[in-house]
């Protein structure tokens, strides 16, 4: 149906704050390796969009510093690898806390860290010198930076022992199963992300677009994707499958070391402009219009 609408309201609320639509920053490693400002510069951009932006634990920048780049106007999240000692985890939240973020993103996918054959290809073993991770510095009465360190035994226990030590939302970042979505929910989270680690995890692991549904169907909290969002159809394609939003991290990435601050704008408006066309183009007012039939799924 044409609702003949002049201009469309792309914004959508999260966990309390608004965003200009319904795209996010997903949490990417290491901004400082493609500008000099690295994830400040990230953060501005996202500011100036009004998007909210998932910072990494593999920062190049101090979470603090981070929102203090962004400034009143960032809606700030933060990922977090649990760590083997709760002491660690503990202090990393309160960081995150005290940096005014506003939820958790656990990433879950991770119990030891893939193969990424690209990687030894290129010989990436580390940071250039004057680079490190710097939510890792100082942890645990340490003065240098710690590694970041998998967790193998990752289970639901953990997540139980980080709900009690926050009232921060929960969100688990790299569902792919809707049983295990069920049991997110069972443990008091407050969203989920379906992930596969952008492909460097499980090579082999179903696209996030084919896992989506599912995992919506089976739960009644907030559902996000990543993994392949490059235009503004790919976002509609997304909410018509049930998603709440998206969240982008390659093409941030890919904006940031083109054109720092300035190319991370250009990326998310044009998203914004792209989404805006398709919503329109489907006859959509709003994210919220967007319905199941406006795609077709093919089961092989």
């Amino acid at each position: 149906m044409l609702r003949g609408r002049a201009e469309r309201d792309l914004r959508i609320t999260l966990f309390g704050a608004q965003t200009t639509m319904p795209v996010l920053i997903a949490p990417t490693a290491f901004h400082r390796l493609a500008d000099p400002e690295g994830e400040c510069a990230t953060a501005r951009a996202a500011a100036a969009a009004g998007a909210i932006m998932i910072t990494g634990m593999a920062s190049t920048v101090a979470v603090a510093d981070v929102a203090k780049a962004g400034g009143a106007d960032l809606t700030l999240w933060f990922q977090l690898y649990l760590q083997p000692e709760p002491a660690v985890t503990e202090e990393l939240v309160r960081r995150a806390e005290d940096a005014g973020c506003r939820a958790l993103v656990v990433t879950v996918d991770s119990p030891v860290f893939g193969s990424r054959e690209r990687d030894l290809r290129n010989g990436f073993e580390d940071l250039p010198a004057g680079l490190s991770c710097e939510n890792m510095r100082g942890l645990g009465g340490d003065s240098g930076v710690r590694p970041i360190a998998m967790l193998p035994g990752l289970s639901w226990e953990h997540i139980d022992r980080l709900r009690a030590v926050t009232e921060l939302p929960i969100i688990l970042k790299g569902l792919m199963h809707p049983a295990d979505a069920m049991l997110a929910a069972a443990h008091g989270v407050s969203g989920v992300i379906v992930s596969n680690h952008g492909g460097r995890q499980l090579d082999a692991a179903v696209a996030t677009i084919d896992a989506l549904a599912d995992v919506v169907r089976a739960v009644d909290v907030p559902v996000l994707v990543d993994g392949g969002i490059r235009r503004g159809t790919d976002v509609v394609k997304a909410l018509a499958l049930g998603a709440t939003a998206v969240a982008i991290g390659r093409p941030v990435v890919w904006g940031l070391a083109a054109r720092g601050e300035s190319g991370v704008v250009q990326v998310l408006a044009v998203l914004h402009a792209e989404l805006e066309r398709a919503l329109a183009l489907c006859g959509c007012g709003s994210p919220a219009e967007v319905t199941r039939d406006l795609v077709q799924e093919v089961r092989c």
